[in-house]
């Protein structure tokens, strides 16, 4: 079997694999790239960018369904099939960018096959063996399917299969209330399919239960029905007909099962105990550097057992490649890692949410909200439902909440705030351009500051000294 000796092997070319490669590679550091499936992995072609395409065609169709002001609302004609061109065609569009040829011209060896460990510095892929000086295991996650009675016998989909359907479902019935849930719930809706949400706990139960209660609330508004508190315990039917029975006796039924309840790592079979390498079901076992058992070894993504998200995956990349290519310090700290749900409206969040946040600081906690129906720009695009909130403590953000218009934009000044530990005061003397939806906040700031400068009987007293004395 041949041998391949080299600085770098990473294995699994998703985001996070790939950002190792190619800033590896680029900087001068041999490396071999090993993908058993797809170039791009699930982000490229099951989930990030194929639900964002979908999304954005749905979105399409309700602005025509709601018109505006002085424009009429049409019925839109939704060609089912032709969405998904799209959704292929954006696909297609991306793939290069991760593409086998690209990342050989670069200078990568790319081998496609799957990898096993045989010791704690080789693989074996196909019919090569890596020998390597570091590792990285960045081989992502798939949809995690419950063992429920009638798992075995009646049809679903998951984030892998729903995307290459043409026909457009009759009665979609989403398992899992969570953001994958319910982005694809309000888009399917929208491009006319009858959609039903079923929740083991509650919709949208890991965000701001304030925040959540304005998206759920525009969610059924949009008739989507919700159906949570209690744990899915039998599926039925067959293709086109289905039922989904609750632990407390509830029943939906529809033409099409979607699973949307979590991930499951993908670490199988790599044999990854002959290379010392310590993991459990939820991933590798890594510590705040993202090395695992095996110094040799790191892990980026979600094979890295936190937070699954395609922007931690990069950002694990650019953690890894400081230690492994240019022998610098670094480690992940988790405090400014946004995360954002893409329906109308979107739904963001940096740091800790206000429970978090009062459970952590206590009475050290001052919490601040502007409402975006005080904010002109989204007065102005009829699209003012949702608010912002911001967490602080001793003038510094430690968390920031946002529903309402493009949140997942407006969440980077605040992931940019607590990063850098900046101060309220930087947020308040930022000047934004007029009108923008960025004023909300501005806006934010401003309330923190509000008190102390209009409430403060001491600097009335003050400022009332200065206007008598200063000529």
């Amino acid at each position: 079997m041949p041998q391949i000796k080299t600085d770098i092997c990473v294995i699994g070319a998703g985001s996070g694999g790939l950002s190792v490669a190619a800033g590896a590679v680029q900087m001068g550091a041999r490396v071999v790239l090993i993908e058993a499936g797809e170039m791009g992995g699930d982000c490229l072609n099951a989930g990030c960018v194929p639900s964002k395409a979908l999304i954005a065609a749905a979105k399409a169709a309700e602005a025509q369904r709601r018109g505006f002001r002085g424009v009429a609302a049409v019925k839109p004609k939704v060609d089912f099939g032709a969405v998904k061109d799209h959704v292929a065609a954006v696909i297609a569009q991306i793939a290069p960018v991760d593409s086998q040829e690209r990342f050989e011209g670069l200078g990568c060896t790319v081998i496609r096959a799957f990898a096993r460990f045989t010791g704690p510095r080789e693989v074996e892929a196909g019919e090569h063996t890596i020998r390597a000086r570091r590792f990285v295991i960045a081989t992502g996650s798939r949809p995690f399917v419950p063992q429920v009675q009638g798992i075995e016998t009646v049809p679903y989909l998951t984030n892998e299969t729903i995307f290459g359907l043409r026909e457009r479902p009759e009665h979609l019935i989403v398992i899992g209330g969570g953001p994958i849930g319910v982005e694809m719930a309000q888009a399917h809706r929208r491009l006319g399919s009858k959609v039903t949400i079923v929740e083991a706990a509650k919709v949208l139960g890991r965000e701001d239960p304030e925040l959540a209660a304005v998206l759920i609330e525009a969610l059924e508004a949009e008739g989507i029905d919700l159906i949570d508190g209690a744990p899915v315990v039998r599926l039925a039917g067959s293709a086109g007909a289905v039922e989904v029975t609750l632990g407390d006796g509830r029943q939906a039924t529809g033409s099409h099962i979607l699973m949307a309840v979590g991930r499951k790592v993908s670490v199988e079979g790599m044999n990854l105990e002959a290379a010392g390498i310590a993991y459990t079901p939820k991933g590798i076992t890594v510590d705040a550097r993202l090395r695992s058992s095996n110094r040799r070894v790191y892990a980026v993504g979600d094979a890295a057992g936190g937070l699954q998200f395609t922007h931690v995956a990069g950002w694990h990349a650019g953690i890894v490649i400081r230690q492994a290519v240019l022998g610098l310090p670094a480690k992940a700290d988790l405090r400014a890692v946004p995360r954002a749900t893409y329906t109308d409206p979107e739904l963001a969040q940096v740091g800790l949410t206000e429970a978090e946040a009062r459970a952590a600081h206590g009475a050290a906690l001052t919490v601040v909200r502007a409402e975006f129906h005080h904010n002109d720009r989204a007065q102005a695009e009829g699209k003012d439902n949702g608010l912002i909130k911001v967490m602080i403590v001793k003038g510094r953000p430690v968390g920031a909440s946002i529903v309402g218009p493009q949140a997942g934009e407006l969440i980077g000044l605040w992931a940019l705030a607590i990063n850098a530990k900046l101060k309220m005061s930087a947020i308040a003397g930022m000047v934004a351009p007029y009108p923008t939806l960025g004023e909300v906040s501005k806006r934010a700031a401003g309330a923190y500051f509000g008190p102390q400068l209009f409430e403060s009987p001491t600097l009335k007293r003050i400022v009332r000294l200065i206007q008598r004395l200063v000529p």
